[in-house]
């Protein structure tokens, strides 16, 4: 790096075309991030990259470049999530509000040099244990990435040969309202419901391959009624929506596990759709199950979401909503309480008091009465 003037301009060399391609991005929409998160003009002229503006926007600009191109030259590729990491870590202010992206190991493919990595400390947390742990139990809102990581994962474990199938589950619970009776064969009328796993799946294996895989029942993907009765050796096995599972159905599913297997369990606890009263077979594994070594529990939050913008001011929205909806319930009930206190010392008193107005009525009476002595004889007159 060489700096032609101290206060607005500086040069980074750059080992060829190929580089100078991925450091700008897919029509250079790498480039015009970092030129709008610091404020400084980039361009590229004879193998250099020229970045010139304010003397701090610069600096940051030229340091971010130096990391982009570390991570290209080990990676061989560049995503906007990588653009907005090395920018945060630098100061700059990221639209959504994320933290800056942990130095945690890539999830590769293999599939066209495609590689996806962990975007919050959170997710780089989750994906390291999965893969340090043999079962996985991960809670968080919607968004942060529980289901795609895990499926990204799977993904990456049967490419490498480490498993031999994939079993993709979720229960057939409908969120709030009835669907009725839908038509089609068994798969037809189960899609709906397994539809966010196949999402998932068709953005990382080709929509042909995948097909195949699933006819050669390496990629299962079936709804948690169908589980019972089974043992998976050699699989990686993920329940999605486990918040809607029950207690029963929830130790069914984690004693499917056989030898060399992987299951990551995943759940949003604020969108239960069991019907009232029913216990969450999620809630009742995190309980119960927090003691066992081999079994790692992770917690994501709004802070690792990574879908749209809004999306986590919406959480916040609702989050707060239920805090605030919780704090007047209890007050509410205290409320409730001291009323039925104040109820119960009214009755009390208005019970002595009854008690004491019987006594005054018996001494009454009792005074009124005439006095005889059944002892004394009546004189005859004379």
């Amino acid at each position: 790096m060489s700096v032609q003037s101290a206060m607005n301009e500086a040069t980074l060399s750059t080992a060829g075309p190929n580089e100078v391609l991925t450091l700008f991005g897919p029509r250079d929409q790498h480039v015009r991030k970092l030129r709008r998160l610091f404020g400084v003009d980039i361009t590229h002229r004879a193998g250099k990259i020229r970045v010139a503006g304010e003397e701090t926007g610069v600096g940051a600009a030229m340091r971010t470049l130096e990391k982009l191109r570390l991570l290209c030259r080990k990676k061989g590729s560049l995503s906007i999530g990588d653009i907005e990491t090395a920018a945060a870590e630098e100061g700059a202010k990221i639209e959504n509000g994320r933290p800056p992206t942990p130095s945690g190991e890539a999830i590769n493919l293999q599939n066209a040099g495609r590689k996806i990595a962990p975007r919050t400390p959170g997710q780089a947390r989750y994906v390291e244990a999965i893969r340090q742990n043999d079962l996985t139990i991960a809670t968080g809102p919607a968004g942060c990435g529980k289901t795609y990581l895990a499926v990204a994962t799977a993904v990456e474990a049967l490419r490498n040969e480490s498993i031999k199938k994939i079993v993709l589950v979720r229960p057939a619970v409908e969120a709030g309202e009835s669907l009725g009776f839908l038509p089609g064969d068994l798969r037809a009328k189960l899609n709906p419901y397994l539809r966010p796993l196949l999402d998932a799946l068709g953005e990382m294996v080709d929509y042909d391959q995948a097909r195949a895989l699933m006819e050669q029942d390496v990629i299962e993907i079936v709804p948690l009624a169908y589980m019972r009765g089974r043992t998976l050796n050699d699989a990686f096995i993920i329940l999605d929506e486990a918040q809607n599972t029950t207690v029963a159905q929830m130790k069914m599913f984690l004693t499917r596990m056989g030898e060399r297997s992987k299951m990551v369990v995943s759940g949003d606890a604020t969108q239960l759709d069991l019907p009232r009263g029913v216990r969450s077979g999620l809630h009742d594994a995190l309980y119960r199950l927090s003691s066992i070594k081999g079994i790692a529990q992770i917690r994501l939050g709004a802070a690792d979401i990574v879908r749209h913008r809004l999306v986590q001011q919406i959480v916040a929205a609702y989050e707060a909503d239920s805090e605030k909806s919780d704090s007047d319930g209890s007050a509410t009930e205290r409320s409730d309480e001291g009323l039925t206190e104040a109820n119960a010392g009214d009755s009390e008193a208005l019970t002595k008091s009854q008690d004491r107005t019987s006594s005054d009525s018996a001494a009454s009476s009792s005074e009124s009465e005439p006095i005889t002595n059944s002892d004394s004889e009546t004189q005859p007159s004379e």
